[in-house]
């Protein structure tokens, strides 16, 4: 799907996520802890923030999302490494924040009290969909059982398999980070999207 240079040639940022994410999962999953790393309300430490959007819980999630975080990489090669380091942080710390606003807004009632939020990171998940919704074009349309797709829509039902919680949080932080893109994100000038 993904045309161009193969491999994470001019993408050190994506290498070092994909192979940190992959190695934390899979030893805590052999440890049994993988799902010990969900946020939640009443098991809320700052190692738990820190580490949380590196594990993924399920093995299915693991496949899904490196494989998302890996066809991601062509964004860090439009906007360079460090460009797209701070898109990470900025993605990753502000998901984590409205997180932890969404656990301490609904943390009296009584959905919140079984509710966990998936440990990974989804929040640069989500935010790369946006940035792949506008700025990567469809180039091949077809018909499949009579409804008319793109090579776009096999990546969205990937997404589907890692989905969380508050995705509609991630998907405004992936928005807000477009806005400041077209400031800032691809050359640092005031250019438009």
């Amino acid at each position: 799907m993904n045309a161009g240079v193969s491999g994470f040639k001019n993408a050190i940022v994506t290498k070092g996520i994909v192979v940190t994410c992959g190695l934390v999962s899979l030893v805590l999953a052999a440890r049994g802890d993988a799902k010990a790393y969900n946020l939640s309300y009443q098991r809320l430490e700052l190692w738990r923030l820190v580490v949380s959007p590196l594990v993924f819980t399920s093995l299915p999630e693991l496949l899904f999302g490196l494989y998302l975080l890996y066809f991601f990489r062509v964004f860090e090669r439009q906007a360079g490494s460090i460009k797209y380091l701070f898109f990470v942080f900025f993605t990753t710390s502000v998901s984590t924040f409205l997180e932890l606003v969404f656990l301490f807004t609904l943390k009296d009632s009584s959905f919140i009290s079984s509710i966990r939020l998936n440990s990974g990171p989804t929040g640069l998940i989500f935010s790369s969909f946006v940035l792949f919704f506008f700025d990567v074009p469809v180039s091949i349309r077809f018909k499949l059982l009579g409804i008319k797709v793109s090579e776009k829509s096999f990546v969205y039902l990937i997404g589907l398999q890692v989905s969380s919680l508050p995705f509609a949080s991630v998907s405004i932080v992936g928005l807000k980070s477009r806005s400041i893109k077209a400031k800032c994100f691809y050359c640092g000038q005031g250019c438009t999207p």
